[in-house]
C-alpha cells in the first residue's frame, strides 16, 4: 500500500532485493535466453525462491500475502534491471487473482500453490483473431456434455508463454450465451489436453516467451475445469484484466527506466567537442530529463491503480489501470528512442543493448489495450463523451 505518496519501506526494500537479485542475471543473460530459444528458468526459480513470484498469493496457500503492488513492484525492478518475467503477468496476476478471488477452496488449492513455490506457470487466453479488441465477438464455445463435464471447441491467438505453462485459463462463452454481449466462462484447460493444438507465431520480438495460436478442437474437460460461476458475468473477467494494465504498465516503466539509465551512462562520458561531454548539451539533457519526470508521473498512477485495487475499488482501479497503461507505454517508446538517439550509430549496434528494445517497447502500445482502446475508454468513460464505435 502507499501512504501520502510514498511508498512502504517494506515496499522499497522488496524493490532493492528484487533490482539486486535480477543485477545478478542481468540482460546478457536476458538477451541470451532469447535469442538462443532457451527459458529463463534459472532465472524463474531463483525469483520463486525468494518469494517474489507468488507474493501476491495469500499466505494460506504458501505466498507472500501481499497485494498486486508487490508484483507490479517486482515486475519493474526486473525489467529495470534488464530481465523481465512476461509470465509474472499472466499467472500470478491474471490466473492467480482470479482464482483468489472466484476459485472455490478445492480450485485454490489446487493451482495456488504452484503458483507460489513457482513450480507451476499459467498462460490466459481471450484474444481472438476475430474480435481483436472487441472481446464481445468472442466464438470460443463451452458446451456441456452428458457426464457433466465440457467440451471447448474455438481458437485463441497471441497466447502468451503456452510452451511454459502446465494450464491455461481460457476466456469462453457457452452454449446458451453465444450471441450479444460476453458473459464470460473461464476455464482451466491442461496444456497436455487431447484436443489442443499450438502452433508458434513468428515474432520480430527479442523474448524469451513465444506466442501461439490455440486451436481448441472438441476438447473435454471436467466439470471443475469451470473456475467460479457461468453467470459471474464480466466481474470475474475484469478481475484478471485490471491486474493485467497494471503489471503491463509496470513492465514498460522498468524498461523506460534502463533505458534512460543507459543514455545517461553514456551521456556522462561520450566526448565529441573538446572535453565536454554530451550530456551537458541542452539538446541531449533537456529531453531526457523530460522522459524522467513522466516516467515518475506515470509509476505514481501505476502505484495509484495498484493501491486502489488493493482497497477493493474496482472502478477507480479500473480507470487507473487504464491511465497506467497508456502513459507508461508512451514513455517506454520515447525512452528507448531518446536512448538510440543518444548513442547516435552506436544505439543500433548489439553493443549497447538497445536495438533489441526498440522492438521490444512498442508492446507497451499495443498490449494488453491499444492505446486508442484507452483512449476511446477515458472518452466514454472518464468524460462521458459520446461512444464512436
Amino acid at each position: 500500500m502507499t501512504n501520502n505518496f510514498i511508498e512502504s519501506e517494506e515496499r522499497r526494500e522488496l524493490r532493492k532485493a528484487v533490482r539486486d537479485f535480477t543485477k545478478s542475471f542481468g540482460p546478457e543473460y536476458f538477451l541470451a535466453c532469447a535469442r538462443e530459444g532457451r527459458k529463463t528458468d534459472e532465472l524463474w526459480a531463483g525469483a520463486a525462491k525468494n518469494g517474489y513470484v507468488g507474493v501476491n498469493i495469500p499466505e494460506e496457500y504458501g505466498g507472500g500475502g501481499g497485494n498486486l503492488g508487490d508484483l507490479a513492484a517486482v515486475l519493474e525492478e526486473m525489467a529495470a534491471a534488464g530481465a523481465p518475467l512476461l509470465m509474472l503477468v499472466v499467472s500470478p496476476a491474471i490466473v492467480g487473482t482470479i482464482i483468489t478471488e472466484f476459485g472455490t477452496d478445492e480450485q485454490k488449492q489446487r493451482w495456488l500453490p504452484g503458483i507460489a513455490d513457482g513450480s507451476a506457470r499459467y498462460a490466459f487466453a481471450i484474444t481472438e483473431s476475430d474480435a481483436g479488441s472487441n472481446s464481445h465477438k468472442i466464438v470460443t464455445t463451452a458446451y456441456r456434455t452428458e457426464d457433466g463435464g465440457w467440451r471447448l471447441t474455438g481458437n485463441k491467438i497471441y497466447i502468451s508463454g503456452v510452451d511454459e505453462a502446465t494450464h491455461i485459463l481460457v476466456v469462453a462463452r457457452t452454449e446458451d450465451a453465444k450471441t450479444g454481449n460476453l458473459q464470460p466462462a473461464l476455464f482451466m484447460v491442461p496444456t497436455d489436453s487431447a484436443g489442443l493444438v499450438r502452433n508458434e507465431i513468428e515474432m520480430g520480438l527479442t523474448l524469451p516467451e513465444k506466442q501461439f495460436t490455440l486451436f481448441f478442437d472438441d476438447l473435454q474437460l471436467p466439470y471443475d475445469a469451470l473456475v467460479g460461476s457461468e453467470d459471474a458475468a464480466i466481474a470475474q473477467l475484469f478481475a484478471g484484466l485490471i491486474p493485467e494494465r497494471i503489471m503491463g504498465a509496470s513492465m514498460a516503466l522498468g524498461s523506460a527506466r534502463l533505458a534512460v539509465e543507459k543514455a545517461v551512462a553514456y551521456a556522462k562520458e561520450r566526448k565529441v567537442f573538446k572535453d565536454t561531454p554530451i550530456g551537458a548539451h541542452q539538446a541531449i539533457a533537456h529531453p531526457l530529463a523530460e522522459i524522467h519526470m513522466e516516467i515518475e508521473a506515470a509509476r505514481l498512477m501505476t502505484q495509484k491503480a495498484a493501491a486502489l485495487l488493493a482497497e477493493g475499488d474496482h472502478m477507480g482501479a479500473g480507470e487507473a489501470a487504464n491511465f497506467a497503461k497508456y502513459l507508461a507505454g508512451e514513455v517506454s517508446v520515447k525512452a528507448v528512442d531518446q536512448a538510440v538517439q543518444t548513442h547516435g550509430g552506436n544505439g543500433l549496434t548489439l553493443e549497447y543493448g538497445l536495438v533489441d528494445m526498440v522492438t521490444s517497447s512498442r508492446l507497451g502500445r499495443i498490449a494488453p489495450v491499444s492505446r486508442e482502446m484507452v483512449l476511446n475508454f477515458v472518452s466514454q468513460f472518464s468524460l462521458g463523451l459520446p461512444k464512436s464505435y
